[in-house]
């Protein structure tokens, strides 16, 4: 079964954008080389790869040791975040102030006070 490079760099860029995590602080919390990590990100040399290299950036970007590795063989793969009781909660705020912001705006419409000087 041919492996699926195309579909462990997608991945590896949702989940670095979903953690704000840079190709450096990958590879520095990973112990692999930044080029390791770009060709990774990128696709750029589909080959090989040591199992502990897949391993140590599954788990710096908060997966388990094997999630790489089974993306790359073409496993289904969970979100490891879907049960997280912080994110759940995390969420749960981000709605409070989104009903906040919009109580704010509808109010300061009525009273008229919007962004114009008085």
């Amino acid at each position: 079964m041919a492996k699926d490079w195309d579909g462990v760099a997608a991945a590896i860029r949702t989940r670095m954008a979903e953690i704000d995590m840079t190709q450096a602080d990958l590879a520095s919390r990973a112990g692999v080389a930044l080029m390791t990590v770009r060709e990774l990100q990128q696709n750029l040399q589909p080959r090989r790869r040591n199992p502990r290299t897949l391993a140590a950036v599954s788990e710096a970007l908060g997966w388990p040791g094997d999630q790489i590795a089974r993306i790359l063989e073409g496993q289904s793969v969970t979100d490891v975040d879907q049960d997280d009781p912080v994110l759940a909660e995390l969420d749960a705020v981000k709605a409070d102030l989104t009903a906040i912001y919009r109580r704010l705006d509808a109010i300061e419409r009525r009273l008229g006070t919007g962004d114009e000087p008085s």
